[in-house]
């Protein structure tokens, strides 16, 4: 079991998964109605702050906080599906439905800031999976993360698609008075249809957006991640156009955007998905990812053509992309400032 370097004790699971028989950490497991389908694996968390190992191209944080493993917003395209293999989850399915709570975690961490050895250096949330997840309602672990850091001069980096943000803006605004705070959401699918289909446990675009708007209002930095674009689904001018203005109507302080990333174990889960609901375009991903997991270059050229335009006029600030990979060149949630000069097109940096 590799849960061992994380959990402290151990507990039988009745019912558990294959490989989770006996799980160290373990509080209790969790089914209740309100969340369908889903079990919660309640878990005493020995560390919590994650060290990022080595350079890891577009996100220069070295810190990251993952107060859930799994995410209920089950969106097939998500990256971090795969992680689940680590804690033994052998089915894929598993990331949107069988999800372990750190529940102690506040406390965990506030022991972790007060070391000695701790340089206050910008900790990053939701670069693996959601904090603001529906779990996050029932559990309220946010809270006392968000004190936390700011107690111990802390600059926190956050991302989310979970408008529950909203919960938590009073805090966060007073946290900005003491460390930098950078917000953003992900919005990716402006067509409801298709976000049900894509992200079917997220809340709508238009429940996101109202929540950058409160951000703003609440004077907090906040932009979108208009991430990814799907290709042949949402890379259309028409819904570009839509997304690119609807962002500047929330207030967004700035955009970025990249196209669909597809590592092994992601794209076999988006392949399965492509099957059953959109069979005429497997084919067409298959020649336009056919080496390897990003998109190829002169599809990123092309979009840029496309969408570049339409963010200059909606008068957005403009985030920074990797033309190598497609990637964001920023911290997870722009914890890097964006720079406005009258005399050029606005920037991110």
């Amino acid at each position: 079991m590799r849960w061992s370097g994380q959990q402290v004790a151990t507990a039988d699971v009745a019912g558990a998964l294959p490989g989770l028989a006996r799980l160290p950490g373990l509080v209790r497991t969790t089914r209740t109605p309100e969340f369908a389908g889903m079990t919660f694996y309640e878990v005493d968390a020995k560390s919590a702050l994650n060290r990022v190992p080595g350079h890891v191209p577009g996100t220069p944080y070295r810190w990251t906080i993952n107060p859930y493993r799994g995410c209920s917003h089950a969106c097939v395209y998500c990256f971090a599906r795969p992680t689940h293999r680590y804690l033994e989850f052998d089915d894929p399915a598993a990331f949107d439905a069988e999800v372990v709570v750190k529940v102690n975690l506040a406390e965990v961490l506030r022991a972790e800031l007060h070391r000695r050895t701790w340089q206050r250096e910008p900790v990053a949330l939701g670069t693996n999976t959601d904090p603001y997840q529906r779990a996050e309602g029932r559990y309220g672990l946010m809270p006392g993360v968000i004190a936390a850091l700011a107690e111990s001069g802390t600059p926190v980096s956050l991302l989310t698609k979970g408008s529950l943000l909203r919960r938590d803006l009073p805090l966060l605004a007073e946290a900005a008075e003491r460390v930098p705070v950078d917000l953003a959401m992900s919005i990716a699918i402006m067509d409801p249809r298709l976000q049900e289909e894509v992200e079917p446990g997220t809340p709508t675009a238009a429940a996101r957006l109202a929540t950058v708007r409160a951000a703003r209002d609440a004077g907090l930095t906040c932009g979108v991640f208009l991430m990814p674009v799907l290709p042949f689904l949402t890379d259309t001018v028409e819904h570009l156009d839509r997304a690119l203005g609807e962002i500047a109507d929330a207030g967004a302080s700035y955009v970025v955007w990249t196209t669909l990333y597809l590592k092994p174990g992601v794209r076999e889960w988006w392949s399965a998905w492509l099957q059953r609901t959109h069979p005429d375009l497997l084919p067409r991903y298959e020649r336009l990812y056919s080496s390897g997991a990003y998109a190829p270059p002169a599809y990123r050229r092309w979009l840029a053509d496309r969408i570049e335009p339409l963010i200059a006029r909606h008068g957005l600030v403009r985030g920074a992309v990797d033309s190598a990979t497609g990637t964001v060149r920023s911290r997870s949630a722009g914890i890097v400032r964006a720079v406005v000069d009258s005399s050029t097109q606005p920037t991110l940096f």
